[in-house]
């Protein structure tokens, strides 16, 4: 099989979410061609056969796509046929926003234990989920088997947390702090920098304003 790129695997899960939602709309026995589903994604027919074709055959010629097998694939293809244990480091505002978030858990992303330094938090319980100091992350990662982590603490203190994790067999990391991390070629780290992304918001409007 060739290696797809990165942009490639992130289309797929579009792909997917687009599918849920369709099967729950039009019914299991429902078909969709390339054609009519790069129209509602509003993207090229020949990308989206493209990136499919990196894992296979998918559709039948001149019939297109069951919407409901095509989904179940995509899950397999994605990771999401089987649940995976998430870490959560930092519970600040940040942090419970991201706790709440229903997405992970309808993908089978379940958050099972939460890191914090702060000693009021240490010990307790959050919604079902127990918070642990960050100097026991080698422990409770082992012992929850953990393979994701979501990284959420202040930029100071990211590198070490994220250092502890690697240590601890942690392999996939989502980066919300605002700070370039250094991990080794073996972890799959992918940052999330949400001032970034209103700075480019902002500046379109500005550059709006002034034309």
């Amino acid at each position: 099989m060739r290696q797809p790129p990165d942009i490639s695997i992130s289309r797929l899960a579009v792909y997917l979410r687009f599918l849920e939602d369709f099967v729950k709309e039009k019914g299991p026995d429902s078909t969709i061609n390339s054609e009519e589903l790069a129209k509602s994604l509003d993207m090229n027919p020949h990308q989206i056969r493209k990136d499919l074709s990196y894992f296979g055959k998918f559709g039948e010629r001149g019939k297109g796509y069951r919407p409901e097998e095509l989904r179940d694939k995509l899950r397999q293809i994605l990771g999401l046929a089987k649940k995976w244990n998430l870490c959560l480091c930092g519970m600040g505002n940040l942090g419970n926003a991201l706790f709440a978030y229903q997405g992970f858990r309808q993908m089978r992303l379940d958050i099972v234990a939460i890191f914090d330094n702060a000693p009021d938090k240490i010990g307790k319980t959050f919604k079902g989920v127990k918070i642990f100091s960050p100097e026991r992350i080698s422990r409770v990662v082992k012992q929850l088997n953990i393979n994701i982590a979501i990284v959420a603490v202040p930029p100071m203190a990211a590198q070490a947390v994220t250092d502890k994790l690697i240590a601890a067999g942690v392999r996939a990391i989502l980066n919300f702090a605002p700070i370039k991390l250094n991990v080794p070629s073996y972890v799959k780290l992918r940052n999330v920098d949400l001032s970034m992304q209103l700075i480019n918001l902002t500046y379109f409007l500005s550059s709006c304003q002034n034309t």
